[in-house]
């Protein structure tokens, strides 16, 4: 085996499971990565079956982000012995107890003396690295490697490495980059995606490699026009949401839209028959059901700095983008049953962002079981809902005339309240961006390997990646792992 190589122990069979090997020399490695493989990507638990590859010589784990089917193996490789450090941006490390935290209680125990244990464990192990900085993490002998982490814009925190690696005194050194999740331009609260320098080998995720994604352009208006409708309706916004990046995002555009709307409305009382005109903004209840979405809201508030330029100025303008006065947070389960009790029996309007994304479980559901029948609310979609999970079924019946139901809890439901799609919320780049990202580098990659991806997905952006190359008059050596 040349130095230096890769091998691939997740993230080669379909989207989850990242987890990547980079061999420095026979027995010293780095680990890039060690994502849970998850069955339509709903699971949120972990398990602590065997990590599957021998963890002798690696050195450290550097993790891209905090996403479970990125980190969701940690507990097993802890498990198998691993002790070195876990490298990964500032905002990772604050985020990856919170995350791994309500996995482990969800996947392994509850138990308040283990989960502590871990929890100890895990953090010190965790070792933050700023960004665009080099760290040296391996100098043995002949052989040494430094990383960089560079902004990735998938969500907070989220970063591509850049290895560094020179096996011979007197030979040019190699770069190697991870791309981990790339995100799509124009998140309002991340800072955007610049491409590396250079790379003789890039390993590019490709879970939007064969489509391109609705512009972001509209997506405020469109969510502006679903919470209109609601105010008219007297009725509920269901929004399940992901706990981590896509609930945020929501919470800042709602709150412009609220700090638009308030304004408008003290400026227009009594103008017209709009019946808009009647409802007092200021008193329309952002109900953010999940405690886990609180807990990393919260942490998004206090790494403000790491947000772009405009989110941190409407934090100077004395805004609260993610904290704001209408915003409800609940956290026992006694009061979720309240809010869900009281949202069904009056007709005041409201937002509910809950977990978990898919409907498959979590708060969302008992919401559904109580509000689906009734024509009065909504569910909103602003994400993509795996084949065969609850929220799927919902989904597919947006537009539908005629007599619709779903399973939830082993009691057939007929779905009467109105369902609508909302595009231009992925945080994944599409194929574009992922090309961009790939040939604007200002020498082309001698190898770039497609992981983290649904064949189709590979095959379509191995086409366009040839394609991009071809016309700079490169062609570059294309590899699928399997």
């Amino acid at each position: 085996m040349e130095f230096p190589a890769l091998s691939h122990h997740g993230g080669t069979r379909s989207v989850t499971g990242s987890c990547h090997q980079l061999h420095l020399s026979p027995s010293t490695s780095l680990l890039i990565d060690c994502g849970l493989e998850q069955g339509g990507e709903a699971s949120a638990g972990v398990g602590l079956a065997p990590i599957g590859f021998d963890i002798a010589g690696i050195q450290a784990l550097v993790i891209t982000h905090v996403h479970m089917d990125h980190v969701g193996r940690i507990p097993a490789l802890l498990a198998a012995g691993f002790r070195g450090p876990i490298l990964c941006s500032g905002p990772s490390a604050r985020l990856l107890p919170l995350v791994l935290e309500d996995a482990y209680k969800l996947g392994i125990s509850a138990d308040p003396v283990q989960l502590d244990r871990y929890l100890a464990l895990l953090q010190r192990l965790i070792v933050p690295l700023p960004f665009e900085q080099w760290h040296c993490v391996v100098e043995q002998g002949n052989v040494t490697c430094s990383i960089r982490l560079q902004r990735a814009g998938h969500l907070l925190g989220s970063a591509y490495v850049e290895c560094d690696v020179r096996v011979e005194a007197d030979e040019a050194s190699s770069r190697i980059v991870f791309s981990g999740d790339l995100g799509a331009p124009g998140n309002p609260l991340l800072r955007p995606v610049r491409s590396p320098e250079r790379a003789d080998i890039l390993v590019l995720e490709s879970t939007y490699g064969d489509r391109l994604h609705a512009g972001r352009g509209g997506r405020q208006q469109r969510l502006e026009a679903v919470i209109d409708r609601a105010l008219v309706d007297n009725g509920t916004v269901l929004i399940p949401a992901f706990s981590l990046g896509r609930t945020q995002e929501l919470l800042y555009e709602i709150e412009d839209i609220l700090h638009r709307k308030s304004l408008v409305s003290e400026g227009c009382q009594g103008l017209g028959d709009d019946p808009l005109e009647a409802i007092d903004w200021s008193r329309l209840p952002i109900i953010l059901d999940s405690p886990l979405a609180q807990r990393i809201t919260q942490a998004y508030l206090e790494l403000h700095e790491y947000w772009n330029y405009e989110a941190r100025q409407r934090l100077s303008e004395g805004r609260a983008p993610l904290g704001f006065a209408q915003l409800v947070c609940v956290d026992a389960h006694a009061k979720h049953q309240k809010v869900v009790n009281y949202l069904k029996s009056t007709g005041r309007p409201a937002i509910v962002i809950a977990g978990n994304g898919m409907c498959s479980g979590g708060r969302i559901v008992n919401y559904l079981k109580a509000m689906l029948g009734d024509p009065r609310h909504e569910v909103v979609f602003v994400g993509y809902q795996a084949k065969g999970t609850p929220g799927a079924v919902i989904q597919a019946s947006e537009g539908v005339q005629g007599f619709v139901q779903i399973d939830l809890d082993g009691r057939m439901r007929e779905v009467r309240a109105k369902v609508m799609s909302l595009d231009g919320y992925s945080a994944h780049a599409d194929q574009n961006g992922l090309v961009a990202f790939a040939a604007a580098m200002a020498s082309v990659p001698a190898e770039v390997r497609l992981v983290h991806g649904d064949v189709s997905a590979k095959k379509m952006l191995r086409r366009a990646l040839e394609q991009a190359f071809a016309r700079k008059g490169e062609r570059v050596r294309m590899l699928i792992p399997s």
